[in-house]
């Protein structure tokens, strides 16, 4: 590599409505390889935000950003990276932006950041490929391209000069995978560090799955709203009404709904999200079995006993004491 070259120069694409933590992750993780400390300078990383015409583009989160330069006007870069948002509140994908990735497609990898990997098959740039997606939006894709290979267990994929992430912090990891690849392992620990990151994830990494393991089976958005709210509001006494009126249903439509499409009644699966949580809470941390009961909805730690002895045939204590001897076992 020759004095002053940058030995990684990727271009991003923001889409409107971009996601804040997929491109400043990603951003933020070749800044730190770049320079020395924080300085910030783009010595050994060089990054370029575009979008068609430099116009200025809005995160889902209403923060503006100004790229700095056009689609049509770009040095030679080793990723094309772009960055998507909501998926129901997208503008539909503009044909210059479509016939930009098309041509450089040829001979530079492209990335799809978030729901960047819609825009990629949109254009056509996914046949034949495998992409990684968020299990959020699983079936969502299913339903718009279901001769694509979906994956949406993983933090990300590399399909050949396609690579394709969910977003979020696996942002983070996949840019610090392309930060080895190119500067080496040091380069790279440094930013995730500096991250508060304990390690980086490599792309089979697992996903975070949702509370309720089968909330991925339906794309009724009335069960979809009502299950997410269940999850944010799962120390509190939830009546069928209040879901109900979060989903924009009825109590009784809903139940129906529920039982057509996940094989539960509310009531069933928020206990299972309750017994899930706290048995996340009862192995992997140390706090009290009142306080886990308190923050998984429970009455107290006698209900979450009774209830966890019924679901598992064990008690909180006997699980947590299994946890720690089968964690002892494998060290």
């Amino acid at each position: 590599m020759s004095p002053g070259v940058p030995e990684l120069r990727v271009g991003i694409v923001p889409l409107k409505n971009f996601t804040m933590l997929a491109f400043a992750g990603f951003i933020d993780t070749l800044r730190l390889a770049a320079d020395e400390g924080d300085r910030s300078r783009q010595l050994r990383c060089q990054w370029t935000i575009m979008s068609e015409g430099r116009q200025s583009v809005r995160a889902s989160n209403g923060t503006v950003i100004q790229p700095t330069s056009d689609l049509t006007n770009v040095p030679r870069f080793d990723y094309i990276v772009v960055v998507g948002g909501t998926l129901h509140e997208a503008d539909p994908d503009s044909p210059v932006l479509s016939a930009y990735l098309k041509d450089v497609a040829e001979t530079t990898p492209l990335v799809g950041l978030c729901n960047g990997v819609l825009t990629l098959a949109r254009a056509g740039l996914m046949k034949g490929r495998r992409a990684c997606v968020s299990w959020f939006h699983h079936l969502d894709y299913v339903a718009e391209f279901p001769e694509l290979a979906l994956v949406s267990d993983r933090m990300f994929l590399v399909d050949g000069n396609r690579i394709t992430c969910p977003g979020g912090v696996s942002s983070i990891h996949l840019a610090s995978w392309l930060v080895e690849k190119h500067l080496g392992a040091g380069a790279a620990a440094k930013g995730l560090r500096i991250m508060l990151e304990d390690s980086a994830a490599d792309g089979a990494a697992t996903q975070p799955l949702p509370a309720l393991d089968i909330f991925t089976k339906t794309r009724d958005q009335r069960v979809r709203k009502a299950v997410l709210a269940m999850e944010r509001l799962l120390d509190r006494s939830l009546e069928l009404a209040d879901l109900a009126r979060l989903a924009g249903s009825t109590p009784r439509h809903l139940s129906r709904l529920f039982v057509t499409e996940l094989g539960l009644t509310p009531k069933a699966a928020l206990e299972r999200m309750r017994i899930a949580k706290a048995r996340r809470l009862i192995t992997d941390t140390g706090w009290s079995i009142a306080q886990i009961a308190v923050e998984c909805g429970f009455a107290d730690a006698s209900h979450l006993t009774r209830r966890l002895r019924a679901s598992d045939g064990i008690t909180p204590g006997r699980l947590r004491d299994q946890s720690r001897a089968n964690a002892g076992h494998a060290s």
